[in-house]
């Protein structure tokens, strides 16, 4: 026999000692309590995380179908964008002016040969979206540098952008 299982000999033993000197009644209520102890410990180590998930997975399953469709639609747009004609750079600076035009006072554009500086003073979300959007896809533009903060009245700072065909 090993000491480990001798040192439990006496306490088990006590243990016993003890469990026959209780009433019936007391021992009724301690089978109670170990049990409603032991499918307690059950419950939370086994039976809840499981319920958990399955009450959580069928939202957890329409959050990643919504990414997924979402990925999906930028790959095919990235495609597209790829499969386009090239636009020149006198094009691509056209189509920043026309976009910058929707801002109304709140853009300023200028063209410094290969790139452009756009700099807004109190532009809304909507249109600072629709502006980054046509210069992506219209003028084929890639932001390289963006100092913007967000304000009460809107977002101001400066946004520039390599035109197509700049290194």
């Amino acid at each position: 026999m090993s000491t480990g299982a001798a040192a439990l000999s006496p306490a088990r033993e006590q243990l016993a000692r003890r469990w026959a000197g209780l009433a019936p009644r007391e021992r009724r209520a301690v089978t109670l309590v170990a049990l409603v102890v032991g499918l307690f410990i059950v419950w939370v180590a086994l039976v809840q995380p499981a319920w958990r998930t399955v009450r959580d997975a069928p939202a957890a399953l329409d959050r990643l179908d919504a990414q997924q469709q979402e990925l999906q639609r930028l790959a095919a747009e990235v495609r597209e964008l790829r499969g386009a004609a090239p636009v020149s750079a006198p094009q691509a600076g056209e189509a920043l002016k026309a976009a910058t035009s929707r801002l109304g006072d709140t853009g300023k554009l200028v063209l410094r040969g290969d790139s452009a500086v756009l700099t807004l003073n109190g532009a809304g979300a909507e249109g600072l979206q629709a502006w980054l959007n046509e210069a992506r896809s219209a003028a084929r533009a890639r932001p390289v540098e963006m100092q913007i903060q967000r304000a009460a009245q809107g977002y101001s700072g400066t946004l520039t952008v390599t035109l197509p065909g700049a290194p």
